[in-house]
């Protein structure tokens, strides 16, 4: 196990290696960042966005949760969200997941987890709307596994609610919505989900913009 003191050495030598290899690295690197995804993954520590995507700094915009989770009142979401589609007008929004779950597996549970009962809650709700399908997988490990690719789902389709996503379709046309489950065993994603930019969104959560809201193509940069 690395101390805090080792980190800050690994940081020394990496940076020594980037600028062997381009001694123009950092220079660029501190330019405007220009990220095409953005990515909301789970916090756990095995699941790093740029290592198991092999990508560099600057190419992902990362956003991380105890078991990837759009919650609608979630404020740091929601902060994430609008700066990566308005501003960055990232092109794709990936959601994350892997199977194992720790947040996942405790929502399964009865346990009493004290402050995150509430964030679990979220997941919890999702097992009950599937509870017909889930109910009838007698293999525990498959239920779990099963509860992971619902998740992703569902949360790919809470950011299709969003006034954020649903004004960016309006005005350019992205970002497209992608569920992915990352395998821990096998180091592969799998794809469990993909929403179109400008499909249609349930008429409940769907939400009209007057026209001195929306902002022309031209705008992007």
């Amino acid at each position: 196990m690395k101390t805090y003191k080792q980190l800050l050495l690994a940081n020394k030598a990496w940076a020594k290696e980037r600028l062997e290899l381009d001694e123009s690295y950092f220079t660029n690197l501190s330019k405007d960042q220009k990220p095409v995804f953005l990515w909301i993954g789970c916090a756990d520590s095995r699941v790093p966005a740029e290592e198991i995507t092999n990508t560099h700094p600057g190419e992902v915009f990362v956003h991380r949760n105890v078991a990837n989770l759009v919650v609608h009142t979630d404020i740091n979401l929601l902060s994430v969200l609008q700066y990566a589609v308005e501003v960055l007008h990232v092109k794709h929004v990936i959601v994350c997941g892997h199977y194992g779950c720790g947040g996942v597996k405790a929502a399964m549970g009865q346990n009493d987890l004290g402050l995150i009962n509430k964030w679990l809650r979220n997941i919890k709700e999702i097992y009950d709307k599937h509870n017909y399908e889930l109910k009838n997988i007698s293999d525990e490990s498959a239920r779990f596994n099963r509860l992971v690719e619902l998740n992703v789902e569902e949360q790919v389709k809470n950011l299709a609610k969003t006034t954020i996503v649903q004004r960016a379709w309006k005005n350019f046309k992205v970002p497209h919505l992608h569920g992915w489950v990352f395998d821990m065993k096998t180091g592969l994603i799998k794809e469990v989900m993909e929403i179109e930019a400008c499909s249609e969104v349930d008429p409940i959560f769907k939400y009209e913009f007057h026209t001195d809201e929306l902002i022309t193509n031209s705008s992007i940069h």
